[in-house]
């Protein structure tokens, strides 16, 4: 699978974090032209600040993440509550928003959200992120289909026990009661490598996936579909 993406100007945000620093590699392998950023998108004016900075794009990927908060549920604030949605969702209409009527205008482009398969199954303290990321596959499936008709195609990457450095650094995975989880919980009985991960992010941004609009896919070893 070989220059998938050549040609194409794709912004990746959050570039320093998640699956940024695997999915810019891998990109530019594949023949991209990254824009890497690495703004707070927080800021209501900052997701269009960097589309335009940007200028023109085939692709857009909304690569958002946090550190996880382990709240039970009844303990959850509004602080948190509020921080959580701040980053993994408000950025994603503002993003689109700005990205959106060029590629309308041209019948073509790609948007692809990096999200969590904590949406898919139940973890315990783990209520606000799960609800944030839950968020952001209802929206990617609505506005796929919405925006299909305008030859969009938005679609999520619902991942969880994938390499990266957010949330499975180096000392997570050297513990071994880590370890042991791994291998009870994911059949895959491993980490999804990142590069495996940035990889089918590169096909979904690419021609080849004109077809998927409005689509959740679980990467995650197998652990989402236990």
């Amino acid at each position: 699978m070989q220059q998938l993406l050549s040609g194409q100007r794709i912004l990746i945000t959050q570039a320093d974090a998640f699956m940024g620093p695997a999915l810019c590699e891998v990109f530019a392998e594949q023949g991209a032209t990254v824009i890497a950023s690495t703004t707070d998108l927080t800021a209501p004016g900052a997701a269009a600040q960097i589309v335009r900075e940007a200028g023109h794009i085939d692709a857009l990927v909304a690569n958002l993440a946090l550190e996880a908060p382990s709240t039970p549920a009844v303990q959850v604030d509004e602080e948190e509550w509020q921080r959580v949605f701040e980053v993994l969702v408000d950025p994603l209409p503002r993003l689109l928003q700005a990205a959106a009527p060029d590629m309308i205008a041209r019948r073509s482009g790609k948007f692809l959200v990096m999200g969590s398969a904590s949406a898919l199954r139940g973890m315990k303290r783990a209520s606000t992120y799960s609800a944030a990321r839950g968020a952001q596959l209802a929206w990617v499936q609505a506005v796929g289909v919405e925006l299909a008709p305008q030859n969009m195609q938005i679609n999520a990457i619902a991942q969880n026990f994938v390499d990266n450095p957010t949330y499975f650094p180096p000392e997570v995975q050297a513990n071994p009661r880590f370890q042991e989880r791994l291998a009870r919980e994911v059949p895959l009985g491993r980490l999804v490598r990142a590069r495996e991960d940035a990889l089918f992010a590169a096909y979904l941004c690419s021609p080849a996936a004109d077809c998927f609009v409005g689509q959740v896919f679980p990467v995650s070893g197998g652990w989402a579909a236990r």
